[in-house]
């Protein structure tokens, strides 16, 4: 090869310089937005979780409990969004009405707060209670003579004597615990579940009422300490049977409790507060052929 015919090696090519690229604050926005409308259709339409804040569902609920709600087996109605923003609508989307002995959420009529109740009368029932016995069209429930409990105590539940006078004993470990006389419910479709029965009442007796077309009759497991159907609504109750819009979704297991003694400052202490053997706890109705 002549020298002429040299040819040098061309040096690399410098890619030219890239502008860095700041953060896309609109496509991150748009991200989130879109992950809280997933997690609010999921609330709104599968199911939430709640919390337990009253003693009225004792003793299988317990202040502290937190659960697990599904939206779905009764169908759709206005209270079912996460925020209950949407004013009284009639019907259910693919509605079905709840069975005997399951636990429900509800809104009271003209209310946006949640309650948790039991499902004890259907449309058509004539029911009433006597004496603190519940009798569905002329037949009393089945009952168990009342048994003992003893309910460990703790700050979620500390057997105060406003709600449980002289009940407060100290069992054979030396512990606090509240001694509760528990009482077996069977209904007429042979699901059961416990009461606590603390003796007589204003709520043990309530006067014969049918329950109207897709309505339901509503009554917390604490009977002596439960605002249900048998309650007014001025005074924090239920007013009477409830319509079938106005139940939000169904009980399904407990997912973890806690007793109260956590701090929010000191993550070691909201493990320390976990109440054993309660999670996993499933809140449907002992049936009958499960016996």
């Amino acid at each position: 090869m002549n020298e002429g015919d040299k040819v040098e090696s061309a040096a690399p090519a410098t890619p030219p310089a890239t502008k860095k690229k700041g953060t896309d604050w609109a496509a991150e926005a748009k991200g989130i937005f879109w992950l809280i409308l997933a997690v609010l259709g999921f609330h709104s339409f599968i199911a939430k979780p709640f919390y337990i804040p009253s003693e009225s569902m004792m003793p299988g609920l317990l202040v502290g409990d937190r659960l697990v709600v599904t939206k779905y087996p009764y169908g759709w109605s206005f209270v079912s969004p996460t925020f209950h923003l949407l004013p009284y609508i009639h019907g259910r989307l693919f509605g079905r009405l709840p069975e005997r002995g399951d636990v429900v959420i509800v809104s009271p009529p003209g209310e946006k707060q949640d309650y948790i109740k039991r499902v004890i009368g259907l449309p058509g029932d004539r029911l009433e209670m006597r004496n603190g016995t519940v009798i569905i069209n002329g037949v009393p429930i089945k009952r168990s003579q009342p048994t003992p409990r003893l309910i460990p105590v703790d700050e979620n539940a500390p057997c105060s004597d406003l709600q449980f006078p002289g009940r407060l004993v100290t069992g054979p470990d030396n512990k606090p615990y509240c001694e509760l006389p528990i009482v077996h419910e069977t209904l007429p479709n042979g699901r059961s579940y416990d009461t606590i029965e603390l003796g007589a009442s204003r709520a043990d007796d309530f006067p014969p009422l049918t329950i109207p077309p897709n309505q339901v009759f509503l009554m917390g497991d604490n009977r002596d300490r439960s605002a249900d159907s048998r309650v007014p609504l001025i005074e924090g109750g239920l007013g009477g049977p409830v319509p079938w819009e106005n139940i939000g979704g169904r009980a399904e297991f407990i997912t973890f409790s806690l007793d109260g003694s956590a701090e929010w400052y000191n993550p070691i202490s909201w493990i320390e507060a976990l109440r054993p053997g309660r999670a996993g706890t499933s809140l449907h109705p002992q049936e009958a052929d499960s016996k």
